[in-house]
């Protein structure tokens, strides 16, 4: 349980009915569930479901159930399932012990399937799926399966050798006998189990006939009990048929769905078939790479679940389909850390500083809060000495308009310790600066000058005697387009720029002992996490999880 409750929406507005007195769920508890396909891993959309399902059983004190959808075993496998629990726990739910599968359920839906056919309301039909396409007809001319009219103890006797395995693949269908001239073509007559010799995660080599989601879909929450079915606004075609399976077996509660809009947001996709498609072609480092919309890559990446569940609180709950910029769930996350993370100091493109009337032998130790947001955090000790690191970009010779950084002549402030007056530069034989030089005022300790002037600028800095080295990545959208699906192929707009990596950053010492749960900001950088598969003690990497001001303004 978060803790959290949700705002009010159309969805509770609902329920509120159906809870009073004389509604349809009057003195029951709310039961819900979250239903997802063992297929993949949990993207960014998943988590606004799993808010809405979760946080509605919260907010009315019901339970929510966990089920896995596994009626399709061509992609399915154990991985997911473990992924897909650890994903949910992370962003602070439980199910406790309601976790099911809807293989589970597979000697009761085959029951009902024979329930049907028994009532006339389903047929064996041995059309091909081409021939069934032909057959379904157009709005105005509808047609019929040669086989429709088949008798009642023909389908059943055919439905038993299915389960058998007594057909091949593709031979035969079992479909539902509903309305051929309905203008919602999920109702003419759909396939409601098919044929499929693939090996299944749980149940091996059992069944050779599986159950469509259609069908599976409402009989699961009916055995569950669940009492309000909260799924995306694309099943909303699907609901008339959903209440005919409910209504047309005994099926042992009546479940109510109602559909909400799916989260889409800019410059990713959340398909996953595509992002399974970005896997399997190797274009990204698998499911959990920091720049997929996966919770598992978002995780990696250092996002925290309070910033998602923030964005999805924020987001809202309604019926009307519209897309939610990306830099919303990077404002998110900022919020989230600005208030949390600790802050440190990292040279990401080193520059060597040196402090020409600096004793050579000399080190001194400055105290720096650890984040100004909180003064519980206290401080950390940084050490001082002549030869420090500063980034590329705090030094320029020819100083632009309103650059108040190291330039010949200007004063800076380094922070926590001195103000420092650059004298000059060292260059190589091509011309580039490759050492910056100064001389510290002694009496500025702790960054304030004595005689009180004026010091506009203040750079980060590391001490070349005590800092680490460190690899740095630096992420940026995957896609240069805001909606990747305008062309014909996605992959047409992937962005060659989404990974930057920087092999020879310098950090403080003290990260040495980084704790891979904890966020930091590199001050003047952004926000920054240990990378959870490559980081190691003998070679440290930082994922950088979310710039401090949003940088990407892609195509437009």
């Amino acid at each position: 349980m978060t803790g959290e409750t949700m705002s009010q929406n159309f969805i509770h507005d609902i329920m509120d009915e159906e809870l009073a007195v004389g509604g349809r769920c009057e003195g029951k508890q709310v039961h819900t569930r979250f239903p997802p396909e063992p297929n993949g891993f949990l993207h960014i959309g998943h988590a606004k479901a799993i808010y809405v399902d979760f946080g509605t059983a919260e907010k009315y004190r019901g339970i929510c159930n966990l089920r896995m959808d596994d009626t399709n075993p061509t992609k399915e496998d154990e991985l997911y399932v473990n992924a897909i629990k650890e994903d949910i726990k992370w962003l602070g739910y439980d199910w406790k012990d309601r976790f099911y599968f809807a293989s589970d359920y597979f000697e009761k839906m085959y029951g009902y399937a024979v329930e049907l056919i028994q009532k006339g309301l389903a047929y064996v039909c041995e059309l091909s799926a081409e021939e069934m396409r032909e057959k379904r007809g157009d709005i105005s001319k509808p047609a019929e399966s040669p086989y429709r009219d088949r008798p009642i103890d023909e389908s059943l006797e055919l439905f038993e050798k299915m389960k058998q395995g007594a057909f091949p693949e593709g031979t035969m269908t079992l479909r539902a006998k509903i309305d051929l001239a309905s203008g919602n073509f999920n109702m003419r007559d759909p396939v409601i189990y098919r044929i499929s010799f693939m090996y299944h995660h749980r149940s091996a080599d059992k069944w050779c006939i599986y159950p469509m989601y259609d069908f599976a879909h409402p009989l699961e929450d009916a055995i569950e009990g669940i009492t309000h079915s909260l799924c995306s606004l694309e099943f909303e075609a699907h609901r008339p048929l959903y209440d005919w399976f409910i209504q047309n077996v005994s099926a042992p509660s009546k479940p109510r769905q109602i559909e909400f809009a799916r989260l889409n947001i800019n410059y990713t996709v959340l398909s996953k078939r595509k992002l399974r498609q970005l896997v399997e072609e190797n274009l990204v480092a698998g499911w959990d790479d920091p720049r997929m919309p996966t919770l598992s890559g978002l995780r990696r990446r250092g996002y925290t679940p309070l910033a998602i569940r923030n964005f999805c609180e924020r987001i809202g709950v309604s019926k009307a389909d519209s897309t939610v910029e990306y830099g919303f769930l990077e404002h998110c996350l900022r919020e989230d850390l600005n208030q949390s993370a600790t802050r440190v100091m990292a040279v990401l493109r080193p520059l060597k500083l040196t402090i020409t009337n600096y004793s050579e032998d000399k080190e001194e130790i400055f105290e720096v809060e650890n984040n100004p947001n909180r003064e519980e955090d206290g401080k950390r000790n940084v050490t001082f000495s002549k030869h420090l690191y500063i980034d590329q970009d705090d030094f320029l010779e020819e100083p632009v308009k309103k650059y108040f950084r190291l330039f010949p002549g200007n004063e800076v402030r380094l922070k926590g310790s001195y103000v420092v007056k650059c004298t000059g530069c060292v260059k190589d034989d091509d011309c580039n600066v490759v050492e910056v030089l100064a001389e510290y005022d002694p009496e500025s300790k702790g960054g304030n000058p004595a005689d009180g002037r004026k010091i506009k600028g203040t750079i980060h800095w590391v001490d070349s005697k005590s800092c680490i080295p460190a690899e740095v990545r630096l992420y940026n959208p995957l896609f240069t387009e805001a909606d990747p699906d305008t062309g014909k192929n996605f992959l047409e707009y992937l962005n060659p720029d989404s990974l930057e990596t920087l092999h020879d950053c310098k950090v403080e010492a003290g990260l040495m002992n980084a704790d891979a749960q904890q966020r930091y900001q590199f001050m003047r950088m952004g926000y920054f996490c240990l990378d959870s598969s490559d980081s190691t003690n003998e070679k440290l990497v930082f994922n950088r999880s979310v710039t401090l001001k949003d940088g990407f303004k892609g195509k437009s």
